[in-house]
């Protein structure tokens, strides 16, 4: 049975580790002048890799169930 939150959980998980390993290792100083000084890339990765792991969790603790069935 097709779940789209299992695609979702896998794009966010994606892109989370990109940006989070652009923002580890490939972030400037200027870069970090323009945001305030906040290195959004690592923020936005983290955070997009605790959706993927929260929507992960939610297809593993609910699963589809077809309807009329069990099966």
């Amino acid at each position: 049975m097709f779940d789209l939150r299992s695609i979702i959980a896998l794009l966010f998980g994606v892109y989370g580790i990109i940006l989070l390993v652009m923002g580890l290792f490939f972030e400037s100083a200027a870069e970090l002048r323009k945001a305030g000084g906040i290195d959004i890339n690592l923020w936005s990765g983290i955070i997009m890799i605790v959706v993927a792991a929260l929507f992960a969790l939610w297809t593993w603790l609910r699963p589809l169930v077809p309807p009329g069935g069990s099966r």
